[in-house]
């Protein structure tokens, strides 16, 4: 039943599946009604094994975990290498002006975690050209089959660059990739192949994706994956396979007192065609 938690307002889905559970990591939006500003401070950790029953893991990780963070504890991504578990999180500076992308690390997949490098991944500074203090947005991260791991982010522009195989080092310049509508909410999955890049699409957010035979592109746009959430002016996706169905995590302003600023995490089942493009998804939250 959608939204699938709720007890907490919740947003910015990232999901990870380890030893047949799925652990879902959300923002936690802590708005009062009618407020039209954000108030994250902290992300939320649960997990199931068939998503109908939810175990809540609560406070997983706090904005002010990073030290070198003043607050706002946005979109992120959860991703475990050899049995080291990364959380990959947009935070504000507290030194400098814009976001900054932070890594989190921990042994357990409902930690405790810890800042991995007690300093920013990405700092707003390291962007190429861009005045847009809110560039460093919604970190997605993606470890090839060949090892090499990956990393889309961005507001307004989608940015793209190699990490090192420690999971918290650049490897390579940061690149600008050039996506039709991109506004934020980048996420990064392969099946069978190919690569799909889906995110945030135009104003209010629809989620639309493109697809490629390479990480680093070209990419070719291919349309609509779903429509703007209800009574939620964004929308960030979360794409996963699970006990052999694929499912895709979003957010809309469904329960009572919803809105774009008190959002709920909703799933839905991703079908996908025999040339490799995807379904729009209905959605039932």
């Amino acid at each position: 039943m959608n939204p699938v938690i709720r007890h907490f307002f919740t947003a910015d889905p990232t999901v990870l599946v380890y030893k047949d559970i799925l652990y879902l990591y959300t923002g936690h939006d802590e708005a009062p009604v009618g407020t039209e500003n954000y108030v994250m401070n902290n992300w939320l950790g649960f997990s199931s094994a068939d998503l109908l029953h939810w175990k809540d893991h609560s406070i997983l990780l706090r904005a002010t975990d990073f030290q070198w963070a003043s607050g706002d504890a946005y979109a992120s991504k959860v991703i475990e290498r050899a049995g080291k578990f990364y959380w990959y999180v947009s935070v504000t500076q507290a030194a400098q002006p814009g976001k900054a992308i932070g890594v989190a690390v921990s042994d357990a997949p409902a930690g405790p975690f810890r800042d991995a490098i007690g300093e920013p991944l990405v700092k707003h500074q390291m962007l190429p050209a861009t005045v847009n203090e809110k560039a460093n947005l919604d970190p997605a991260v993606l470890i090839d089959d060949d090892g090499q791991v990956y990393m889309f982010w961005g507001a307004g522009k989608c940015y793209f660059v190699r990490l090192s195989e420690n999971m918290t080092e650049l490897h390579g310049e940061i690149r600008v990739i050039d996506l039709p509508g991109f506004q934020e909410g980048a996420h990064i999955h392969k099946q069978n192949g190919w690569y799909y890049l889906s995110y945030g699409y135009e104003k209010p957010e629809q989620v639309a994706y493109a697809m490629s035979r390479r990480i680093d592109g070209p990419w070719e746009f291919k349309g609509i994956l779903n429509k703007v959430p209800y009574n939620c002016e964004t929308n960030r996706p979360a794409i996963v396979e699970f006990k052999g169905k694929n499912y895709f995590f979003y957010h809309n302003g469904a329960l009572p007192d919803g809105s774009s600023h008190r959002r709920s995490v909703c799933v839905d089942e991703l079908y996908y065609n025999a040339d490799g493009t995807i379904q729009q998804v209905i959605m039932t939250g």
